[in-house]
């Protein structure tokens, strides 16, 4: 449970189900917290929410970029009426029981179970488990595409008695890193250039107990090598679409020869230009998922 002499602020924004993943990317982009989403399907609204440790005064000054976020998710197509904007101070036990109940158990093909701390949820016979707790920066795989790396990183398991090699590139959470040591990738090795979330995500791995089989770090994709370096048999990068095309070189410099590549965080309008870009570059598109806006795929790299 966070802690901060800061009274907690939570930023609400009321939109359609239709925008609800695009209005949540949005504003984890502009606060810097995971959001969850609460749908109410009969009134066809939902809710996106973030918690925050600063003043209603300055959460207030968020508004505007948060106006201009939601003028251009309506610029993509989207409906994002009603688009209203609610600033309120909450109390530290109303946000705890805000993500109990939004964050539910997640099961992956019988094979993988990500679960919250205080569900009591069993999981199936040899299935593997991750258990989360919430924090101000947070992802829990709710996010469609999270499901998808986590479904990608359970597809591509190691069979017994081989040797899987994963790299996770803005690891967050560090849910994905935690699922891919769970599940027998070795070596792990999983990074991000915000330290509140390298922090997070060590929490994490030691609450699953992983902590030895993944390597946590903080970097920044846009300044590593591009050089010689480690490559890997499976690459997973969720990141904001721009930054996986200017980026490409030194993504694919991590990838070995047949490896996959798993690339998330792009909408479904924005998937052809990043796939034309890793064609380019020696990719073979493996499998596109859409789901709502979102579009996602695995590659594989040049044989």
């Amino acid at each position: 449970m966070p802690t901060s002499k800061k009274p907690l602020v939570q930023i609400s924004v009321t939109t359609s189900p239709e925008a609800d993943d695009a209005v949540s990317d949005m504003l984890e982009r502009v606060t810097g917290q995971t959001p969850s989403i609460w749908s109410k399907d009969e009134d066809w609204i939902s809710v996106v929410t973030v918690y925050i440790h600063t003043s209603t005064a300055s959460a207030r000054l968020w508004k505007t970029g948060i106006r201009e976020g939601l003028k251009r998710i309506a610029a993509c197509g989207l409906d994002v009426d009603p688009a209203t904007i609610h600033v309120r101070t909450v109390r530290m036990q109303d946000w705890a029981e805000s993500w109990k109940r939004h964050f539910r158990p997640l099961d992956i093909d019988g094979v993988l179970l990500v679960q919250p701390t205080w569900s009591r949820r069993k999981p199936r016979r040899d299935q593997k488990v991750v258990r989360l707790d919430p924090g101000l920066s947070f992802g829990t795989g709710q996010h469609a595409t999270t499901r998808f790396c986590l479904e990608q990183v359970v597809r591509l398991r190691p069979r017994v008695g081989a040797s899987t090699s994963l790299i996770d590139m803005g690891t967050g959470s560090g849910i994905l890193a935690i699922a891919a040591a769970r599940l027998g990738y070795s070596p792990v090795v999983a990074f991000d250039f915000d330290p509140d979330c390298v922090r997070i995500a060590r929490e994490n791995a030691a609450l699953n107990e992983a902590q030895a089989q993944v390597r946590l770090t903080r970097a920044d994709v846009t300044l590593l090598p591009s050089g010689r370096v480690k490559q890997y048999d499976v690459v997973v990068a969720n990141l904001m679409y721009d930054v996986l095309i200017a980026e490409r070189d030194r993504i694919l410099a991590r990838l070995k020869p047949a490896g996959v590549l798993v690339l998330a965080g792009i909408l479904e309008s924005q998937f052809e230009k990043v796939a034309r870009s890793y064609r380019a570059g020696g990719c073979r598109l493996l499998k596109v998922t859409t789901d709502r806006e979102w579009r996602s795929g695995s590659f594989r790299f040049r044989a």
